[in-house]
């Protein structure tokens, strides 16, 4: 997967994202069921369209689900506590104004990098990217990656 660019006119750094096959809700249960059968807690689902829609405001759909896992997560912690800011980890489902849904989610390994977290972490870190690499992918159904 490489960084979006489209939709936004740059690249955040470390920011990775793929569109989806499938409409924003059903990206989002297929992400879940991937992220829970490869062993993830899901922390929170936050809808702000939902939120946006509670307060007269109109928003295409727009989802974060928080997951992890402390006996990943915690070590990372324990050697850079402000990693905790970045964790647990959150991915980024939405609609763009075209009609594509797109997934995305903050690398792991920038996280790691952004922290200066110790060599001993950098296994945590490439699981957790590979982890969350694999479920985004099983959510899309393999669409493009931009």
């Amino acid at each position: 997967m490489v960084p979006a660019r489209q939709w936004l006119g740059m690249t955040p750094q470390g920011f990775i994202a793929r569109e989806s096959s499938f409409d924003p809700t059903v990206t989002m249960d297929r992400l879940i069921a991937a992220a829970v059968a490869d062993g993830m807690a899901i922390l929170a689902r936050i809808d702000h369209t939902a939120a946006a829609a509670k307060v007269g405001m109109d928003l295409r759909p727009t989802e974060v689900l928080i997951l992890g896992n402390p006996r990943t997560g915690t070590p990372i912690m324990q050697d850079v506590q402000t990693a905790a800011i970045d964790l647990p980890l959150k991915a980024l489902v939405w609609q763009d104004s075209a009609g594509k849904t797109w997934i995305a989610y903050n690398d792991p390994m920038w996280i790691g990098n952004r922290h200066g977290v110790g060599a001993h972490t950098e296994p945590l870190l490439r699981g957790m990217a590979d982890k969350l690499a694999k479920a985004v992918a099983a959510a899309s159904g393999g669409a493009r990656v931009s």
